[in-house]
């Protein structure tokens, strides 16, 4: 199998936990319509059930019925099973006892465009991240809070 580098796009994982180990498949509606609009292709999904003991069992989409995940059984077809048994394992780790999770790995299709043209141009990715939700809403906030103060001793309150 050939692949064009021009064509892919950069992959990213995450591990989304639930607070019980009933699975319900509410995420499944808005990962179709990222599939739908080309946004991402799914290239595997992995589902985490861990007992109160600590005790982890590892299911595929198949292993499950549909009142458990809903819509993302259409996802099977595409899945590439990239993770390892060892990957599973270190995933584990992340959930707590009583949980559940689902594992996601995906393939920004939406990026592929911008990353050939940066490689055409003679760039090269030199570093990449991700900042976390709680991290922005807390700069949000603490810019928020020296505004208000900056008003207040510009009024002399």
């Amino acid at each position: 199998m050939t692949v064009n580098v021009d064509e892919l796009g950069p992959v990213d994982w995450i591990v989304v936990e639930f607070p019980s180990t009933k699975l319900t498949g509410e995420i499944a509606p808005i990962l179709a319509d990222y599939v739908d609009r080309s946004l991402i292709r799914i290239l595997d999904l992995l589902f985490l059930m861990k007992d109160t003991d600590g005790n982890v069992e590892a299911f595929e989409s198949t292993d499950l019925d549909d009142s458990e995940i809903g819509q993302l059984r259409a996802f099977e077809t595409g899945i590439a099973m990239l993770l390892s048994e060892q990957d599973v394992e270190d995933l584990a780790e992340t959930i707590e006892p009583g949980s559940s999770a689902a594992v996601l790995v995906w393939e920004n299709l939406w990026a592929a465009p911008f990353g050939a043209a940066v490689r055409h141009a003679g760039g090269q990715l030199a570093a990449s991240g991700r900042i976390p939700i709680q991290a922005v809403l807390a700069a949000i906030e603490a810019d928020a809070a020296e505004t208000e103060e900056t008003i207040k001793s510009e009024e002399g309150i």
